[in-house]
Protein backbone atom coordinates (compact mmCIF):
# COMPACT_ATOMS: atom_id res chain seq x y z
CA UNK A 1 0.00 0.00 0.00
CA UNK A 2 1.09 3.34 -0.59
CA UNK A 3 2.82 5.17 1.86
CA UNK A 4 0.57 8.45 3.46
CA UNK A 5 3.54 11.17 3.27
CA UNK A 6 1.91 13.97 3.41
CA UNK A 7 -1.06 14.94 5.77
CA UNK A 8 -4.21 14.94 3.77
CA UNK A 9 -4.52 18.45 2.62
CA UNK A 10 -3.78 20.26 -0.37
CA UNK A 11 -1.73 23.42 2.21
CA UNK A 12 0.19 20.41 3.62
CA UNK A 13 1.12 18.72 0.03
CA UNK A 14 2.11 22.55 -1.27
CA UNK A 15 4.45 22.70 1.49
CA UNK A 16 6.26 19.52 1.15
CA UNK A 17 6.55 20.39 -2.70
CA UNK A 18 8.06 24.06 -2.23
CA UNK A 19 10.39 22.62 0.97
CA UNK A 20 11.42 19.42 -2.13
CA UNK A 21 11.82 22.07 -4.24
CA UNK A 22 14.15 24.14 -2.21
CA UNK A 23 16.14 20.96 -1.50
CA UNK A 24 16.09 20.05 -5.08
CA UNK A 25 17.54 23.29 -6.60
CA UNK A 26 20.29 23.55 -3.45
CA UNK A 27 21.87 20.92 -4.43
CA UNK A 28 21.68 20.79 -8.71
CA UNK A 29 22.71 24.66 -8.34
CA UNK A 30 26.00 23.02 -6.54
CA UNK A 31 26.75 21.01 -9.47
CA UNK A 32 28.00 23.56 -11.90
CA UNK A 33 28.02 27.08 -9.54
CA UNK A 34 31.64 26.50 -8.18
CA UNK A 35 32.59 26.13 -11.58
CA UNK A 36 32.92 30.18 -12.45
CA UNK A 37 34.56 30.69 -9.00
CA UNK A 38 37.79 28.16 -9.33
CA UNK A 39 39.78 30.97 -10.79
CA UNK A 40 39.50 33.29 -8.14
CA UNK A 41 39.99 30.48 -5.49
CA UNK A 42 42.57 29.49 -7.45
CA UNK A 43 43.86 33.20 -6.67
CA UNK A 44 43.09 33.25 -2.76
CA UNK A 45 44.26 30.08 -2.11
CA UNK A 46 47.56 30.36 -4.09
CA UNK A 47 47.11 26.86 -5.40
CA UNK A 48 48.01 25.36 -9.57
CA UNK A 49 44.75 24.98 -11.49
CA UNK A 50 45.50 20.64 -11.24
CA UNK A 51 45.32 21.30 -7.17
CA UNK A 52 42.05 23.39 -7.74
CA UNK A 53 40.47 21.29 -9.70
CA UNK A 54 40.19 18.94 -6.58
CA UNK A 55 37.23 21.34 -5.31
CA UNK A 56 34.91 19.60 -7.93
CA UNK A 57 36.40 16.49 -8.10
CA UNK A 58 35.88 15.88 -4.55
CA UNK A 59 32.66 16.73 -4.62
CA UNK A 60 31.53 15.13 -7.74
CA UNK A 61 33.15 11.52 -6.62
CA UNK A 62 31.92 11.86 -2.89
CA UNK A 63 28.01 12.41 -4.29
CA UNK A 64 28.23 9.72 -6.95
CA UNK A 65 29.82 6.56 -4.28
CA UNK A 66 26.92 7.68 -1.96
CA UNK A 67 24.30 8.15 -4.04
CA UNK A 68 23.40 4.66 -4.31
CA UNK A 69 23.27 4.71 -0.25
CA UNK A 70 19.68 6.57 -0.62
CA UNK A 71 17.53 3.31 -0.56
CA UNK A 72 18.90 1.40 2.23
CA UNK A 73 19.39 4.22 4.41
CA UNK A 74 16.01 5.32 3.62
CA UNK A 75 14.79 2.05 4.83
CA UNK A 76 16.50 1.56 7.93
CA UNK A 77 16.33 5.09 9.14
CA UNK A 78 13.29 6.53 7.64
CA UNK A 79 13.13 8.94 4.60
CA UNK A 80 11.94 12.02 6.75
CA UNK A 81 15.24 11.73 9.21
CA UNK A 82 17.81 10.77 6.38
CA UNK A 83 16.08 13.55 4.10
CA UNK A 84 16.27 16.50 7.08
CA UNK A 85 19.88 14.90 7.73
CA UNK A 86 21.06 15.49 4.56
CA UNK A 87 19.70 18.82 4.46
CA UNK A 88 21.67 19.73 7.16
CA UNK A 89 24.85 18.28 7.02
CA UNK A 90 25.08 20.13 3.39
CA UNK A 91 24.01 23.29 4.31
CA UNK A 92 26.86 23.36 7.51
CA UNK A 93 28.89 21.73 5.12
CA UNK A 94 28.65 24.72 2.79
CA UNK A 95 29.00 27.06 5.34
CA UNK A 96 32.41 25.81 6.13
CA UNK A 97 33.54 25.44 2.30
CA UNK A 98 32.49 29.60 2.16
CA UNK A 99 34.32 29.95 4.88
CA UNK A 100 37.73 27.96 4.19
CA UNK A 101 41.13 29.20 4.61
CA UNK A 102 43.49 27.01 2.48
CA UNK A 103 43.28 23.96 -0.38
CA UNK A 104 43.38 21.02 2.31
CA UNK A 105 40.05 22.63 4.07
CA UNK A 106 37.88 23.77 0.96
CA UNK A 107 38.84 20.10 -0.64
CA UNK A 108 37.84 18.30 2.60
CA UNK A 109 34.18 20.37 3.24
CA UNK A 110 33.22 19.91 -0.56
CA UNK A 111 33.48 16.15 0.01
CA UNK A 112 31.18 16.63 2.68
CA UNK A 113 29.25 18.46 0.72
CA UNK A 114 29.03 16.02 -1.96
CA UNK A 115 27.87 13.27 0.80
CA UNK A 116 25.17 14.53 2.31
CA UNK A 117 24.02 16.18 -1.07
CA UNK A 118 23.75 12.77 -2.98
CA UNK A 119 20.44 11.91 -0.60
CA UNK A 120 18.82 15.20 -1.97
CA UNK A 121 17.68 14.83 -5.72
CA UNK A 122 16.63 10.89 -5.42
CA UNK A 123 14.70 11.55 -1.99
CA UNK A 124 12.95 15.08 -3.83
CA UNK A 125 11.75 12.86 -6.27
CA UNK A 126 10.46 9.96 -4.55
CA UNK A 127 8.73 12.32 -2.01
CA UNK A 128 7.12 13.58 -5.03
CA UNK A 129 5.84 10.15 -6.33
CA UNK A 130 4.32 9.28 -3.56
CA UNK A 131 2.82 12.28 -2.25
CA UNK A 132 1.12 12.74 -5.47
CA UNK A 133 -1.62 10.52 -6.67
CA UNK A 134 -0.67 8.82 -10.11
CA UNK A 135 -2.43 11.04 -12.16
CA UNK A 136 -0.90 13.83 -11.09
CA UNK A 137 2.63 12.36 -11.13
CA UNK A 138 3.18 14.44 -14.47
CA UNK A 139 2.44 17.87 -12.58
CA UNK A 140 4.68 16.64 -9.38
CA UNK A 141 7.80 15.90 -11.88
CA UNK A 142 7.31 19.37 -14.04
CA UNK A 143 7.91 20.72 -10.72
CA UNK A 144 10.70 18.69 -9.43
CA UNK A 145 12.44 18.41 -12.99
CA UNK A 146 12.51 22.49 -12.87
CA UNK A 147 15.00 22.39 -9.93
CA UNK A 148 16.94 19.08 -11.26
CA UNK A 149 16.95 20.55 -14.82
CA UNK A 150 17.45 24.51 -14.65
CA UNK A 151 19.94 24.56 -11.63
CA UNK A 152 22.85 23.29 -13.76
CA UNK A 153 21.96 25.44 -16.33
CA UNK A 154 21.09 28.92 -14.00
CA UNK A 155 24.17 27.87 -11.69
CA UNK A 156 27.11 29.68 -14.00
CA UNK A 157 25.05 32.96 -14.26
CA UNK A 158 24.34 33.04 -10.76
CA UNK A 159 28.08 32.31 -10.14
CA UNK A 160 29.46 34.88 -11.77
CA UNK A 161 27.32 37.50 -10.55
CA UNK A 162 27.80 36.48 -6.78
CA UNK A 163 31.70 36.43 -7.69
CA UNK A 164 31.61 39.16 -9.85
CA UNK A 165 30.11 41.58 -7.27
CA UNK A 166 30.84 39.97 -4.04
CA UNK A 167 32.95 37.11 -3.39
CA UNK A 168 33.30 33.30 -4.53
CA UNK A 169 32.44 32.70 -0.66
CA UNK A 170 28.42 33.75 -1.68
CA UNK A 171 28.50 31.01 -4.10
CA UNK A 172 28.79 28.47 -1.03
CA UNK A 173 26.72 30.64 1.76
CA UNK A 174 23.88 31.17 -1.10
CA UNK A 175 22.94 27.50 0.04
CA UNK A 176 22.12 28.64 4.25
CA UNK A 177 18.31 30.20 3.26
CA UNK A 178 17.96 27.65 1.24
CA UNK A 179 18.78 24.88 3.32
CA UNK A 180 16.83 26.23 6.38
CA UNK A 181 13.85 26.90 4.64
CA UNK A 182 13.80 23.39 3.47
CA UNK A 183 14.41 22.08 6.60
CA UNK A 184 11.70 24.05 8.07
CA UNK A 185 9.01 22.53 5.58
CA UNK A 186 9.97 19.35 5.73
CA UNK A 187 9.91 18.94 9.49
CA UNK A 188 6.50 20.45 9.57
CA UNK A 189 4.52 18.97 6.99
CA UNK A 190 6.51 15.77 5.93
CA UNK A 191 5.58 12.18 7.50
CA UNK A 192 8.24 9.60 8.17
CA UNK A 193 7.86 6.53 5.99
CA UNK A 194 7.53 2.76 7.28
CA UNK A 195 11.02 0.96 8.21
CA UNK A 196 11.87 -2.41 7.01
CA UNK A 197 13.97 -3.52 10.08
CA UNK A 198 14.71 -7.44 8.29
CA UNK A 199 16.49 -4.89 5.15
CA UNK A 200 20.19 -5.92 5.74
CA UNK A 201 23.07 -3.73 4.68
CA UNK A 202 25.04 -5.66 2.15
CA UNK A 203 28.42 -3.76 3.00
CA UNK A 204 30.54 -6.22 0.78
CA UNK A 205 28.54 -4.69 -2.78
CA UNK A 206 28.42 -1.17 -1.56
CA UNK A 207 32.24 -1.28 -1.61
CA UNK A 208 32.46 -2.64 -5.06
CA UNK A 209 29.91 -0.51 -6.09
CA UNK A 210 31.36 2.40 -4.65
CA UNK A 211 35.17 1.64 -6.26
CA UNK A 212 33.42 1.60 -8.97
CA UNK A 213 31.47 4.38 -9.48
CA UNK A 214 34.42 6.78 -7.54
CA UNK A 215 37.20 5.07 -10.28
CA UNK A 216 35.12 5.68 -13.16
CA UNK A 217 34.69 9.71 -12.07
CA UNK A 218 38.17 9.91 -10.90
CA UNK A 219 38.88 8.48 -14.73
CA UNK A 220 36.46 10.93 -16.09
CA UNK A 221 37.42 13.75 -14.36
CA UNK A 222 41.27 14.23 -14.15
CA UNK A 223 41.42 11.85 -17.72
CA UNK A 224 42.25 14.75 -19.67
CA UNK A 225 45.04 16.53 -17.74
CA UNK A 226 46.33 13.30 -17.17
CA UNK A 227 47.02 12.51 -21.23
CA UNK A 228 44.45 9.80 -20.30
CA UNK A 229 46.11 5.99 -20.57
CA UNK A 230 49.37 7.47 -20.82
CA UNK A 231 48.93 8.05 -17.12
CA UNK A 232 49.54 5.77 -14.78
CA UNK A 233 46.96 6.88 -12.50
CA UNK A 234 43.88 6.75 -15.28
CA UNK A 235 45.09 3.24 -15.60
CA UNK A 236 44.66 2.07 -12.04
CA UNK A 237 41.67 3.71 -12.40
CA UNK A 238 40.79 2.21 -15.47
CA UNK A 239 41.57 -1.56 -14.26
CA UNK A 240 39.58 -0.81 -10.86
CA UNK A 241 36.44 0.09 -13.33
CA UNK A 242 36.67 -3.05 -15.04
CA UNK A 243 37.44 -5.80 -11.96
CA UNK A 244 34.85 -4.38 -9.23
CA UNK A 245 32.50 -3.26 -11.85
CA UNK A 246 32.50 -7.35 -12.78
CA UNK A 247 32.63 -8.95 -9.52
CA UNK A 248 30.36 -6.03 -8.26
CA UNK A 249 27.61 -7.57 -11.06
CA UNK A 250 28.35 -11.24 -10.57
CA UNK A 251 27.47 -10.30 -6.78
CA UNK A 252 24.31 -8.95 -6.92
CA UNK A 253 22.98 -11.77 -9.32
CA UNK A 254 24.14 -13.89 -6.65
CA UNK A 255 24.07 -12.77 -3.39
CA UNK A 256 20.17 -13.54 -1.47
CA UNK A 257 19.94 -9.19 -0.42
CA UNK A 258 22.27 -7.42 -2.63
CA UNK A 259 22.59 -3.48 -2.37
CA UNK A 260 20.88 -3.23 -5.58
CA UNK A 261 18.06 -5.91 -6.40
CA UNK A 262 18.77 -6.47 -9.89
CA UNK A 263 14.31 -7.44 -9.88
CA UNK A 264 13.95 -3.50 -10.16
CA UNK A 265 15.59 -3.78 -14.37
CA UNK A 266 12.90 -6.54 -15.05
CA UNK A 267 10.32 -3.22 -15.16
CA UNK A 268 11.31 -2.53 -19.43
CA UNK A 269 10.01 1.30 -18.16
CA UNK A 270 12.61 1.31 -15.90
CA UNK A 271 15.51 -0.32 -17.84
CA UNK A 272 15.17 1.81 -21.16
CA UNK A 273 14.70 4.88 -18.42
CA UNK A 274 17.75 4.50 -17.24
CA UNK A 275 19.48 4.45 -20.86
CA UNK A 276 17.39 7.57 -21.85
CA UNK A 277 18.72 9.46 -18.90
CA UNK A 278 22.35 8.48 -19.07
CA UNK A 279 22.10 10.12 -22.53
CA UNK A 280 20.05 13.17 -21.20
CA UNK A 281 23.07 13.17 -18.72
CA UNK A 282 24.94 13.54 -21.61
CA UNK A 283 23.56 16.30 -23.87
CA UNK A 284 22.59 18.45 -20.65
CA UNK A 285 26.25 19.29 -19.40
CA UNK A 286 27.84 18.51 -22.20
CA UNK A 287 26.71 21.17 -24.73
CA UNK A 288 26.78 23.67 -21.81
CA UNK A 289 30.60 22.90 -21.38
CA UNK A 290 31.42 23.87 -24.92
CA UNK A 291 29.53 26.84 -24.93
CA UNK A 292 31.18 29.31 -22.30
CA UNK A 293 35.10 28.67 -23.63
CA UNK A 294 33.69 28.68 -26.95
CA UNK A 295 31.82 32.34 -26.47
CA UNK A 296 35.24 33.52 -24.17
CA UNK A 297 38.14 32.18 -26.31
CA UNK A 298 36.74 32.86 -29.86
CA UNK A 299 34.27 35.62 -29.47
CA UNK A 300 35.65 37.46 -26.60
CA UNK A 301 32.42 37.50 -24.42
CA UNK A 302 33.03 38.25 -20.44
CA UNK A 303 31.73 35.92 -17.86
CA UNK A 304 28.72 38.00 -16.99
CA UNK A 305 28.12 38.21 -20.77
CA UNK A 306 28.41 34.46 -21.12
CA UNK A 307 25.62 33.87 -18.62
CA UNK A 308 23.19 36.39 -19.89
CA UNK A 309 23.10 34.65 -23.04
CA UNK A 310 23.25 31.42 -21.85
CA UNK A 311 20.51 31.85 -18.65
CA UNK A 312 17.40 31.89 -21.42
CA UNK A 313 17.73 28.33 -22.26
CA UNK A 314 16.52 27.56 -18.59
CA UNK A 315 13.65 29.60 -19.25
CA UNK A 316 13.29 27.76 -22.07
CA UNK A 317 13.35 24.38 -20.36
CA UNK A 318 11.01 25.82 -17.47
CA UNK A 319 8.45 26.73 -20.18
CA UNK A 320 8.53 23.34 -21.36
CA UNK A 321 8.04 21.85 -18.13
CA UNK A 322 5.09 23.43 -17.19
CA UNK A 323 3.81 22.56 -20.90
CA UNK A 324 4.18 18.82 -20.21
CA UNK A 325 2.73 19.41 -16.46
CA UNK A 326 -0.34 20.55 -17.39
CA UNK A 327 -0.78 18.48 -20.48
CA UNK A 328 0.42 14.63 -19.06
CA UNK A 329 -2.68 13.58 -19.26
CA UNK A 330 -3.72 14.22 -22.10
CA UNK A 331 -1.06 13.17 -23.91
CA UNK A 332 1.34 10.47 -24.66
CA UNK A 333 4.38 10.93 -22.92
CA UNK A 334 6.18 8.91 -25.79
CA UNK A 335 4.70 11.79 -27.85
CA UNK A 336 6.61 14.59 -26.21
CA UNK A 337 10.07 12.73 -25.86
CA UNK A 338 9.92 12.32 -29.08
CA UNK A 339 9.14 16.28 -30.18
CA UNK A 340 11.63 16.85 -27.47
CA UNK A 341 14.70 14.74 -29.32
CA UNK A 342 13.98 16.33 -32.27
CA UNK A 343 14.35 19.68 -31.71
CA UNK A 344 17.44 19.23 -29.83
CA UNK A 345 18.71 17.40 -32.55
CA UNK A 346 17.27 20.37 -35.00
CA UNK A 347 18.89 22.91 -32.19
CA UNK A 348 22.77 20.86 -32.50
CA UNK A 349 22.44 21.06 -36.24
CA UNK A 350 21.82 24.83 -36.50
CA UNK A 351 24.92 25.13 -33.77
CA UNK A 352 26.91 23.13 -36.46
CA UNK A 353 26.49 26.49 -38.92
CA UNK A 354 27.95 28.58 -35.90
CA UNK A 355 31.26 31.01 -36.99
CA UNK A 356 33.02 32.75 -34.27
CA UNK A 357 30.55 36.14 -35.73
CA UNK A 358 27.91 34.03 -34.76
CA UNK A 359 25.44 36.59 -33.13
CA UNK A 360 24.45 36.39 -29.76
CA UNK A 361 20.70 36.54 -30.83
CA UNK A 362 21.87 33.01 -32.85
CA UNK A 363 22.90 31.78 -29.46
CA UNK A 364 19.95 32.61 -27.47
CA UNK A 365 17.95 31.12 -29.67
CA UNK A 366 19.27 27.63 -30.76
CA UNK A 367 19.27 27.25 -26.19
CA UNK A 368 16.07 28.33 -26.09
CA UNK A 369 15.06 25.79 -28.50
CA UNK A 370 17.80 23.06 -26.93
CA UNK A 371 16.05 23.96 -22.97
CA UNK A 372 12.56 23.18 -24.79
CA UNK A 373 13.44 20.37 -25.92
CA UNK A 374 15.25 19.14 -22.85
CA UNK A 375 11.76 19.92 -20.51
CA UNK A 376 9.80 18.02 -23.22
CA UNK A 377 12.18 14.90 -22.43
CA UNK A 378 12.76 15.07 -18.58
CA UNK A 379 9.66 15.68 -17.29
CA UNK A 380 7.39 12.74 -19.42
CA UNK A 381 11.08 10.30 -18.91
CA UNK A 382 10.81 11.04 -15.27
CA UNK A 383 7.22 9.81 -15.12
CA UNK A 384 7.04 7.08 -17.43
CA UNK A 385 9.89 5.20 -16.00
CA UNK A 386 8.55 4.75 -12.50
CA UNK A 387 4.97 4.39 -14.30
CA UNK A 388 5.35 0.24 -13.79
CA UNK A 389 7.70 0.08 -11.51
CA UNK A 390 6.39 -1.45 -8.36
CA UNK A 391 6.68 1.21 -5.06
CA UNK A 392 8.91 -0.54 -2.93
CA UNK A 393 11.92 -0.46 -5.40
CA UNK A 394 11.31 3.64 -5.76
CA UNK A 395 13.96 4.96 -3.20
CA UNK A 396 16.65 2.76 -4.53
CA UNK A 397 15.27 3.79 -8.79
CA UNK A 398 15.36 7.30 -7.79
CA UNK A 399 18.82 6.88 -6.69
CA UNK A 400 19.81 4.86 -9.50
CA UNK A 401 17.97 7.34 -11.78
CA UNK A 402 19.97 10.52 -10.67
CA UNK A 403 23.14 8.18 -10.54
CA UNK A 404 22.97 7.19 -14.32
CA UNK A 405 21.94 11.19 -14.93
CA UNK A 406 25.45 12.22 -13.09
CA UNK A 407 27.44 9.47 -14.81
CA UNK A 408 26.01 10.51 -18.49
CA UNK A 409 26.88 13.75 -17.57
CA UNK A 410 30.31 13.38 -16.46
CA UNK A 411 31.15 11.06 -19.58
CA UNK A 412 29.38 13.45 -21.94
CA UNK A 413 31.94 16.22 -20.22
CA UNK A 414 35.01 13.94 -20.54
CA UNK A 415 34.10 12.95 -24.31
CA UNK A 416 33.46 16.36 -26.01
CA UNK A 417 36.18 18.26 -24.11
CA UNK A 418 38.86 14.96 -25.10
CA UNK A 419 37.77 15.32 -28.41
CA UNK A 420 37.36 19.21 -29.18
CA UNK A 421 41.08 19.00 -28.28
CA UNK A 422 41.91 15.82 -31.17
CA UNK A 423 40.07 17.51 -33.33
CA UNK A 424 41.90 21.18 -32.61
CA UNK A 425 45.29 19.54 -33.13
CA UNK A 426 44.08 17.93 -36.29
CA UNK A 427 42.62 21.32 -37.84
CA UNK A 428 45.19 23.20 -37.23
CA UNK A 429 47.70 20.47 -39.24
CA UNK A 430 45.14 20.22 -42.05
CA UNK A 431 44.91 24.10 -41.98
CA UNK A 432 48.74 24.32 -42.04
CA UNK A 433 49.08 22.17 -44.88
CA UNK A 434 48.11 25.14 -46.81
CA UNK A 435 50.15 27.36 -45.81
CA UNK A 436 53.18 27.25 -48.29
CA UNK A 437 55.05 29.37 -51.03
CA UNK A 438 52.74 27.86 -53.29
CA UNK A 439 49.15 29.29 -51.77
CA UNK A 440 48.07 31.85 -54.36
CA UNK A 441 45.66 33.57 -51.79
CA UNK A 442 48.66 33.42 -49.64
CA UNK A 443 51.10 35.01 -52.29
CA UNK A 444 48.10 38.20 -52.81
CA UNK A 445 47.88 38.66 -49.32
CA UNK A 446 51.68 38.73 -48.74
CA UNK A 447 51.89 41.08 -52.11
CA UNK A 448 49.37 43.13 -50.50
CA UNK A 449 50.73 43.95 -47.17
CA UNK A 450 48.34 41.72 -45.23
CA UNK A 451 50.96 38.96 -43.80
CA UNK A 452 54.16 39.00 -44.14
CA UNK A 453 55.49 35.62 -43.49
CA UNK A 454 59.48 36.82 -43.68
CA UNK A 455 58.98 37.57 -39.87
CA UNK A 456 58.30 36.21 -37.32
CA UNK A 457 55.67 38.65 -36.20
CA UNK A 458 53.97 37.65 -39.43
CA UNK A 459 54.42 34.06 -39.02
CA UNK A 460 53.20 34.41 -35.65
CA UNK A 461 50.19 36.42 -36.62
CA UNK A 462 49.04 33.57 -39.22
CA UNK A 463 49.82 30.96 -36.96
CA UNK A 464 47.14 32.43 -34.40
CA UNK A 465 44.49 33.04 -37.36
CA UNK A 466 45.05 29.39 -38.04
CA UNK A 467 44.58 27.81 -34.51
CA UNK A 468 41.00 30.33 -34.58
CA UNK A 469 39.85 28.90 -37.14
CA UNK A 470 41.20 25.06 -36.32
CA UNK A 471 39.59 26.03 -32.80
CA UNK A 472 35.95 27.09 -34.25
CA UNK A 473 36.01 24.04 -36.56
CA UNK A 474 36.86 21.57 -33.68
CA UNK A 475 33.56 23.32 -31.67
CA UNK A 476 31.14 22.58 -34.50
CA UNK A 477 32.42 18.73 -35.00
CA UNK A 478 31.53 18.57 -31.16
CA UNK A 479 28.62 20.29 -31.80
CA UNK A 480 27.50 17.75 -34.93
CA UNK A 481 28.89 14.77 -32.10
CA UNK A 482 25.89 15.63 -30.08
CA UNK A 483 23.80 15.46 -32.27
CA UNK A 484 24.13 12.61 -33.75
CA UNK A 485 24.03 11.23 -30.07
CA UNK A 486 20.65 12.84 -29.66
CA UNK A 487 19.20 10.99 -32.99
CA UNK A 488 20.68 7.36 -31.74
CA UNK A 489 18.20 8.02 -28.56
CA UNK A 490 15.32 8.08 -31.13
CA UNK A 491 14.44 4.40 -30.98
CA UNK A 492 14.85 3.97 -27.95
CA UNK A 493 10.92 5.55 -27.78
CA UNK A 494 9.63 2.71 -29.41
CA UNK A 495 10.60 0.32 -26.38
CA UNK A 496 8.46 2.56 -23.64
CA UNK A 497 5.22 1.86 -23.11
CA UNK A 498 2.40 3.78 -22.02
CA UNK A 499 2.23 2.80 -18.79
CA UNK A 500 -0.82 1.86 -16.99
CA UNK A 501 -0.16 -0.63 -14.30
CA UNK A 502 -0.99 0.88 -10.40
CA UNK A 503 2.01 1.07 -8.73
CA UNK A 504 0.57 0.80 -5.05
CA UNK A 505 0.80 -2.18 -3.17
Amino acid sequence: MQQDLVKNNHTSRMMITISVMLATIMQALDTTIANVALPYMKGTMGTTQDQISWVLTSYIVAAAICMPLTGVLSAKMGRKRVFMWSIVGFTLSSILCGAAQSLNQIVLFRLLQGVFGASLVPLSQSVLLDAYPKEKHGSAMAMWGIGVMVGPILGPYLGGLLTEYYSWRWVFYINVPFGILAWLGLAGFLQESTLDKNRRFDFYGFVLLGVTIGSLQMMLDRGESQNWFGSLEIMIEGVLVLTCGYMFLVHIFTHRQPFIDPAMFRDRNFSVGMVFIFIVGVILLASMTLLPPFMSSLMGYPVVDIGSILAPRGFGTMAAMMIVGRLSNKVDPRFFITLGLLLITFSMWEMTLFTAQVSAWDIIRTGIVQGVGLGFIFVPLSTISFATLDSKYRNEGTSMFSLLRNIGSSIGISVVTTYLAQRIQVNHAAFADYINPFNLGLHVAQQEGVYDITHVTGLATLNALVNEQASTLAYLQDFRLMMWVTLAALPLVLLLKSGTKSTTH
